[in-house]
């Protein structure tokens, strides 16, 4: 793969995991908008992003195509443990966003920023220590 296809891929699924990210939000913050509600809102946002951000890593990015519960488990548990570095630079950005103008338009703002940033930095973590035995990826 190029790597310009690469780029445009992972973007891609960045953006597609980001704005499920942000709508899960969304929907917890309607649900619940006080502090606890906005913790929730980050954390099942990020869970829903992680998740649809795995499975398309995985097939179109490292060529993954590694089967089976424990395959799927042990990357799984890897490509999380690399994303709580990741996560952090997200969540504190957002978060500080928040307490600084507290409105949606910079909440989200500051969560974009935050995922972009951290999307960098895991795509390095991931082709080093989570897709190891693949050979798509490695363009950058």
């Amino acid at each position: 793969m190029s790597l310009q296809t690469l780029v445009l891929r992972y973007a891609a699924f960045a953006v597609i995991a980001t704005i499920a990210n942000l709508g899960v939000q969304r929907v917890v913050l309607a649900w619940d908008a006080s502090a606890l509600g906005f913790a929730l809102a980050v954390f099942a946002g990020t869970l829903v992003g992680l998740v649809i951000k795995y499975a398309l890593d995985k097939r179109w990015i490292f060529a993954d195509t590694s089967t089976g519960l424990k395959a799927h488990g042990q990357k799984f548990t890897l490509y999380t443990v690399m994303g709580v570095i990741t996560t952090a630079i997200f969540w504190g950005t957002e978060t500080a966003f928040w307490l600084i103008w507290e409105t949606d338009l910079m909440r989200e703002t500051g969560a974009v920023l935050g995922l972009a940033v951290g999307y960098i930095v895991k795509y390095k973590l991931d082709r080093r220590f989570v897709f190891t035995d693949t050979h798509l990826g490695t363009a950058a």
